[in-house]
């Protein structure tokens, strides 16, 4: 896998919004936040465009935006402004292949996933982590900072505590995943991830309990479940019930769904749509530790040419 180089300061991030609107005042934190790290911003050209009522402008714009962000080498990483929905309707007409020149980190979550799972196929790492619209709230303060120690410091670790329902065990492999959602849309695409001695993270939000099942079964029945290295189960944000209470947890929907699998299962991993949503490195080995006192995902070294 590529691995992009650290930053240091005076180095140039982009901005770009590959999905939902956004303005000036919701990047305004993380432009000022961005500079305290000694860094300078630059904004895609089309990032403010009106030209559509919910994304952030045509498909036109925002690939055009985006491309230019990925061939530009003065621009070292790219952080996406915001999620939403968007990014799968510009992605076929991306191209990647300035990164195995010139790699730079790609970061976000939720429908950047898109991506990542992308630069995944294209044997690049990213970064899956907060983004823009969240620096300004005191709340996602830990997060921002876990973006800052990979891309100035070269450091990930992330310890939690762990769950009743967890499988105990020693995993390594890379480290894949995101929003359910958009793996399962990827399924069957150029972008489908091959999961086999993968640690899988799986975040949610805003779902009813019975498609979170279905979800589930179809990556079990495309045997995406099958042969992973370890599965942590992120932020599962306001999962509810439709008309009919479908009577079952995530717990029990996760651990129903890998029933017949023995690698390590964490639950409550920090990272998704609620703070803290601390970053990983998508695409990079990891090594996952489940035990009954705690769980930790590290990286032993994410610049090594090993990687």
């Amino acid at each position: 896998m590529i691995v992009p180089p650290k930053l240091v300061a005076g180095d140039t991030i982009g901005i770009v919004a590959p999905a939902r609107k956004i303005t000036l005042s919701q990047l305004e934190p993380a432009i000022e936040k961005l500079e305290a790290w000694g860094l300078e911003t630059v904004m895609s050209k089309n990032i403010f465009s009106t030209a559509h009522s919910y994304l952030a402008g045509s498909d036109a714009e925002r690939q055009e935006d985006f491309q230019r962000m990925l061939d530009d080498p003065k621009i070292k990483a790219v952080f996406c402004a915001r999620g939403g929905y968007g990014s799968t309707r510009i992605i076929e007409g991306l191209d990647f292949s300035s990164l195995v020149k010139n790699p730079k980190w790609i970061i976000g979550f939720s429908d950047v996933t898109a991506f990542h799972l992308q630069l995944l196929n294209q044997g690049i790492v990213s970064i899956h982590g907060t983004m823009p619209i969240f620096f300004g709230r005191e709340e996602s303060e830990v997060s921002v900072e876990s973006i800052r120690k990979i891309i100035l410091d070269g450091s990930c670790k992330i310890e939690f505590q762990p769950e009743a329902a967890n499988r105990p065990g020693v995993a390594s492999g890379p480290v894949i995943g995101g929003n359910l959602s958009l793996i399962a849309d990827a399924l069957d695409t150029p972008s489908a991830p091959d999961t086999n001695g993968k640690i899988l993270v799986v975040e949610e939000v805003d779902e009813y309990y019975y498609k979170l099942d279905r979800m589930f079964t179809q990556l079990r029945r495309t045997g995406k479940l099958k042969n992973l290295a370890g599965l942590l189960i992120g932020h599962m944000t306001d999962i509810k019930n439709s008309e009919l209470d479908f009577g079952e947890t995530v717990f029990q929907i996760v651990s129903y769904a890998v029933r017949d699998y023995q690698y390590p299962v964490a639950f409550s991993f920090p990272s998704g749509h609620q703070d803290p949503n601390l970053a990983w490195v998508h695409g990079a080995n990891g090594v996952l530790e489940i035990s009954s006192l705690k769980v930790t995902l590290s990286y032993p070294n994410i610049y090594s040419p090993n990687e």
